[in-house]
């Protein structure tokens, strides 16, 4: 039989794995994790098959990533098992290029973290077999009530399918949602330190990974995932089989109100900062599906309810003529950069309203892609707040010519807490990538694979232009909701399904149909309050509705 591996013609007998054909590529298959064959991620250990034309997944691959991330997370929870047998393990969330990891039943110290570093080199330096195997549902149930994995046997009744796809590291099983390496000794790049409480694996560099990844101390961030884990707490809500169990015995109202409660009050809690501060602008950035318009009405209402009386100054009035925007060394044109808008201008009329003139704002006509001549007269009372909300708010060259004390800068993100049980996480960019896709099919009209070929553009500008700046901010919002997942997954779970194997992205579906398939649909969508932040993805938001 013959087939096409990163281009390569190979003959093969029928009866090679994926990875007996590494050292017949050119470069002997340097960095391969997994494979990707017609659309999907398989395993090394795979057996190859007929015709396929197929290509290597390393770590410049998102799925590559997302393997080695796995794998080293099941050589951690090994070590952990082999040094601290019966202690509970929790994958909280990322962590920059890393893995925040809580043991809460121990204490972490220098010595724990240095002992579990020193066996997972071990491990890698052993090279054992990540083995993969087949069980039944019911087996999987008797063994993870044998080792106590409760978290794991409440998950599983939510499964729909008779069997169970297993791994297999010195002895210790457990379940992942998505493939591994063959062995560990494919993992000799990580780092282990002990931070906030908890444990930070570190990832390799994704520029550079022969390197680990620089550690980045985030204590603004750190504090709101620690927020975030505190409503969890209120909620009594720690993963998906709390959230599907509220589904299933009708206490998703409650749980609603309290959520968007918390929320509310936190708003309230920014409102009053702002207000402390003697700041005029209200700053306020965050990546794609974050939330950001439906929050500055929120704030603006709160500022309202403090007695003032706060106005929108619209970044999109500021953009640049498309042609005239500076293109990149291939030729493409990078819309999320600051240059495509015009920042002197902008910085000017900001100046100029804080010391109450009037200016002349600009309009931009979009489907022209030009600016038009047309323009509207706008100014500001004395002390009147202006909030700006834009993916560069964050940004000091877009108010340069204002002084950092009349500037508060918010940054809000959607901070995912609610994974489906302890060792399997639901990452915040699945999260935000559902709220787009749903958002795009039912207020654009956008089919699901165009919103996902624009996804790998949105993520680059994230960490060129958003993430950078998220440390200045002087307040941080989450606007994930807990009980979120419940109610997208009506919108979202058919596009997904209607992606094919011969598409580019059916990766990439799969992978969100994966977790998906362990929630419970809610239909409760009265019970969400019209000025929700789900409300911005879902429809029914009262900011978007005309006056009576």
């Amino acid at each position: 039989m013959y087939l096409k591996l990163n281009g390569v013609e190979l003959e093969c007998t029928g009866q090679e794995k994926w990875i007996d054909l590494l050292d017949r590529l050119p470069d002997g298959g340097a960095g391969a994790l997994g494979v990707s064959v017609r659309g999907r991620t398989e395993s090394l250990d795979d057996p190859v098959e007929e015709y396929a034309f197929a290509r290597t997944l390393t770590f410049a691959d998102e799925e590559g990533r997302r393997i080695y991330e796995r794998s080293l997370q099941f050589v951690f929870l090994t070590a952990a098992h082999r040094l601290l047998p019966g202690k509970r393990v929790r994958i909280r969330h990322s962590f920059v290029q890393g893995l925040y990891i809580d043991l809460p039943e121990v204490e972490v110290t220098g010595a724990i973290v240095e002992a579990l570093k020193a066996d997972m080199k071990g491990l890698v330096a052993a090279n054992l077999p990540i083995q993969r195997f087949t069980v039944s549902t019911e087996h999987a149930k008797a063994y993870f009530t044998r080792t106590g994995q409760i978290d794991r046997l409440r998950i599983l009744g939510y499964r729909r399918f008779d069997h169970f796809t297993m791994y297999r590291i010195d002895g210790l099983e457990d379940y992942f949602y998505g493939e591994m390496v063959p062995a560990t000794g494919c993992l000799d790049v990580f780092d282990l330190m002990a931070y906030g409480g908890g444990i930070l694996l570190q990832m390799p560099n994704i520029n550079d990974p022969r390197r680990v990844a620089r550690f980045v101390d985030l204590p603004h961030l750190l504090h709101t995932y620690s927020e975030a884990a505190k409503w969890h707490a209120i909620l009594n809500c720690e993963n998906v089989a709390d959230l599907n169990e509220m589904v299933a015995n009708r206490r998703l109202r409650e749980f609603i109100r309290v959520n968007e409660a918390l929320q509310e009050r936190k708003i309230q809690q920014i409102a009053d900062q702002f207000v402390a501060s003697g700041a005029r602008l209200l700053l306020i950035a965050g990546p794609s599906s974050s939330g950001k318009t439906t929050f500055s009405h929120r704030m603006s209402i709160a500022l309202r309810v403090q007695g003032l009386r706060p106005v929108k100054v619209s970044m999109d009035d500021y953009y640049l003529d498309r042609d005239s925007i500076p293109r990149e060394p291939d030729g493409s044109v990078d819309l999320e950069r600051i240059e495509t808008l015009d920042v002197d201008l902008f910085c000017d009329h900001l100046y100029k309203l804080t010391k109450g003139e009037t200016v002349e704002a600009p309009e931009f006509d979009f489907r022209s892609g030009k600016r038009s001549p047309k323009t509207h007269a706008f100014s500001v009372e004395p002390g009147q707040p202006i909030i700006i909300e834009g993916i560069h708010g964050l940004n000091d060259r877009l108010t340069a010519t204002i002084p950092d004390d009349l500037k508060f800068k918010v940054y809000i993100s959607p901070l995912t807490m609610l994974n489906l049980d302890d060792h399997n996480r639901i990452r915040t960019t699945d999260a935000r990538l559902l709220r787009r896709l749903v958002r795009d099919h039912l207020f654009r009209g956008t089919p699901p694979e165009q919103t996902m070929a624009m996804w790998a553009s949105v993520r680059r500008g994230e960490e060129r232009y958003i993430f950078p700046f998220q440390e200045k901010a002087d307040a941080m919002f989450n606007s994930a909701l807990t009980y979120e997942l419940a109610i997208m997954k009506k919108y979202a779970f058919p596009q997904l399904l209607s992606i094919t194997e011969d598409s580019p992205y059916y990766t990439m579906a799969r992978r969100l149909v994966k977790f998906l398939n362990y929630i419970q649909t809610a239909d409760v969508e009265d019970e969400i309050p019209v000025n929700s932040i789900l409300r911005e993805f879902i429809g029914g938001c009262c900011f978007y509705k005309d006056e009576d």
